[in-house]
């Protein structure tokens, strides 16, 4: 068995800035959220990777995505009540979420957005991060 080649230097390089070594289940995971960009949640990681590594245990996914979100590989969606959802793209973006079928979408974002968003904030104030959510349903198909 061997692990995926995708982005494993990046990921190992991100690990060791943070102090932290690369492991097969890590590679796994993150190959699992490159390979198929959906925002799946932890127990869908799971079962993705499960297929690959049938030894690992849900406990174990878990840790490897907070691991991937705090070396900033990663981000954390989170819609209210409903289980933490997982974005690979690490670009400037908000998201989409379908409220009829669950499912979540990148939304790319004009240049110059975001420094306008940043702008209305008050005096002094400085913003870190900006998560824009949309949330609707698709149309209907036709």
């Amino acid at each position: 068995m061997s692990t995926p080649a995708i982005h494993s230097d990046a990921l190992a390089q991100k690990l060791a800035d943070s102090g932290l070594r690369n492991t097969p289940q890590r590679e796994f995971v993150y190959d699992a959220l490159l390979k198929k960009r959906d925002h799946p949640t932890a127990d869908e990681v799971y079962a993705r990777v499960k297929t690959q590594l049938p030894g690992i245990s849900l406990a174990t996914v878990y840790n490897c995505l907070e691991t991937l979100v705090q070396c900033d590989l990663v981000r954390a969606v989170n819609f209210e009540r409903a289980p933490t959802r997982y974005c690979p793209n690490q670009h400037p973006h908000a998201h989409f979420h379908d409220e009829s079928t669950g499912s979540t979408h990148d939304i790319e974002l004009p240049p110059g957005l975001l420094a306008k968003i940043k702008g209305i904030l008050p005096p002094g104030y400085d913003a870190e991060a900006i998560e824009l959510t949309f949330r609707g349903k698709a149309p209907p198909s036709r």
